[in-house]
Order: structure tokens, then sequence, then C-alpha cells
């Protein structure tokens, strides 16, 4: 059974499933107005197992579609800090209230849109971090953390590999590898929370479309626009929804 949603509730779903698209094919900003959508729509704690299945699906979109510009050093180098980060994550899932998760989750998207922001704004800021073991465990323990509790650790991500310096498809390419792993690997804790059954999965497969959709048209603009004018527009409204969602 389908949720009973109105006509601008639909195509409220349907742009939040282009932004997962939009987001996997290297445009990571658009991730958090998915974050948001969805946590309109269901609540901020039911939108996490809602829309992960729609996150794995996009991930094999985008594997499909830069596969082979992956770093698999950079993908294990991650993986062990990052499971860790899932595991706080879901202990936290389970100790909070439906009504503490809400701000925690505008929190948290704050602190993201906050983060993309100063990435657009002063890139150079990260471009001087140290290659170091500290820093790859900090930035991974806060994707795993920030991924399981919000399904938003694509801006943390990108700080790593901006970081790195990581050219733009050998970004796109690891990030769609390691991504799958995770959102996968999240299945299960998921699960035992109660966040996925078998109406959120009629939900997704309806949506699949508007996921190909927002791959296919952010794998053709990567190479022609520049991501900033649309970033920070998304980034005003994930501030603007997040502030809501903390006090009111």
């Amino acid at each position: 059974m389908l949720p009973e949603f109105t006509t601008a509730q639909w195509l409220l779903a349907i742009f939040g499933a282009f932004c997962i698209g939009f987001a996997k094919s290297g445009f990571p900003g658009a991730g958090l107005a998915n974050v948001l959508i969805m946590a309109h729509l269901f609540g901020a704690k039911e939108s996490t197992g809602v829309v992960l299945p729609m996150l794995i699906c996009g991930d094999i979109l985008s594997v499909f579609a830069f596969h082979q510009h992956a770093q698999w050093k950079t993908i294990w180098r991650m993986l062990p800090p990052t499971l860790l980060g899932i595991v706080a994550g879901w202990g936290l899932m389970h100790w909070l209230t439906k009504a503490a998760y809400g701000p925690v989750i505008g929190w948290i998207v704050l602190g993201l849109a906050a983060l993309q922001g100063w990435r657009r704004w002063k890139p150079n800021t990260f471009e001087h971090v140290p290659h170091s073991t500290t820093f790859g465990w900090t930035m991974g323990g806060a994707c795993g953390f920030t991924t399981m509790v919000a399904n938003g650790a694509g801006p943390v991500m990108t700080l790593y590999f901006l970081a790195r310096r990581t050219p733009k498809y050998e970004l796109v390419g690891t990030m769609a590898w390691f991504f799958l792993i995770v959102n996968v690997i999240k299945v299960p804790f998921s699960v035992d929370l109660g966040l996925i059954y078998s109406n959120s999965l009629l939900f997704n497969l309806m949506l699949v479309p508007a996921i190909g959709v927002g791959i296919f048209t952010g794998r053709r603009l990567i190479k022609l626009v520049s991501q900033d004018l649309f970033e920070i527009l998304l980034l005003v409204f994930a501030v603007i929804a997040s502030v809501r969602m903390i006090f009111f």
C-alpha cells in the first residue's frame, strides 16, 4: 500500500528521488535536499529507512556510470572507521525519542550545509589538510555516523577527497562504490530499527525512474556546468528547512 500523498507531496517525493540521482553523479549538495524532503514527508527517523533502498539504487546506477574511476585503496582505508560510525549512529537511534530526532537531524543537516558552504567559498582551506591516519579515521567515523543517522554523509566524504586533492571523476567513481558498500551494510541496522518494511519498498520502486533521470542529468551536466549556483540554492533551502526542524 502506497502513502496517501497529495499531488504536491508526490511531486516533492519525485524531486527528492531526482536529487538522490543528481547527488550520486557528482553534485553532493543535492543529497541534503532529499534528506529534508523525506524527513518532511515521513518524519525524521522513519525517513532514514524509507530513503535507504533508494540510495542503494542510486549507488548501483552511479557505479554503472562511473565504476572505472574508483580508487579501491581509499575505499578499503575508509571502511573500518565508517563501520564504527555506523554502529555509533545505530546505538543513538535506539536511544533517541521521536520528538528529539527531528532537531538532531536538523542540526546534522545544518552542520553539513555549513561544511558544504565553506567548501564552496573557501576550497583552499581543505587542500592543506595533512594526509594523516588521524584525519582519515575522524572523517570516516563522521561519515558512518551521519550516513546512519541522517543519510547525509556526502558532504563529509567530499571534504575528505578535497583534502586529498582527488580529481573530479575519481572522486565520483570512488564515492559510488564506497557508498554502495556502506549503504548495503546499513540495511540490517535499519531493519533492526524497524525502518524498512514492505510498503516502503513499494514506494521506493515507484521512484526508481526519477533516480535514473537524476543520474543521467547529473552525468551530462557535470561536463558542462559549474556546481556553484545549484549548490548555493540547495544550501539556502537546507539551512531554512534545518532551522524549521530544530525550532518548530
